[in-house]
């Protein structure tokens, strides 16, 4: 039986510490990424909501990267949104700018009206690839 393991990005934010949680979970093949958000370095939300989706992809690529895998290892996500219908276009720019042609991961949305100070929220589930 794999025992599950917590994965971290270099340059952790201070949310992980400040509220208890790791930024993922390996466990065998897969990696269970907690919800990223658009925080800064001292866990503070950026203000700009298209730079705060953008940071919070940013924040997901670090977790990912530390547990070798990338934006096509995805095979689940899952955003939150505090005001889906204002703010869908600026996601779908941003979506379009890290997934720019098929094949895309399946992607649930689902809105919210409370994300801790953020308007956005992703979390994943990827594969890790087996190394060469």
């Amino acid at each position: 039986m794999t025992t599950p393991a917590p994965v971290f990005p270099a340059n952790r934010h201070a949310l992980y510490e400040a509220h208890g949680y790791s930024a993922a979970i390996r466990s065998g093949d897969l990696l269970f990424v907690s919800g990223q958000v658009g925080s800064r370095e001292d866990g503070s939300p950026e203000p700009d909501f298209a730079a705060q989706v953008r940071r919070a992809f940013a924040n997901l690529k670090a977790t990912l990267t530390a547990a070798g895998c990338s934006f096509v290892d995805l095979v689940d996500v899952t955003t939150f949104h505090t005001d889906p219908e204002t703010q869908f276009a600026t996601i779908m720019e941003v979506k379009k700018e890290i997934f720019p042609k098929a094949p895309y991961p399946n992607w649930t949305a689902v809105g919210v009206t409370w994300l801790a100070g953020f308007d956005f929220e992703i979390k994943v589930i990827a594969r890790i690839p087996e190394k060469a």
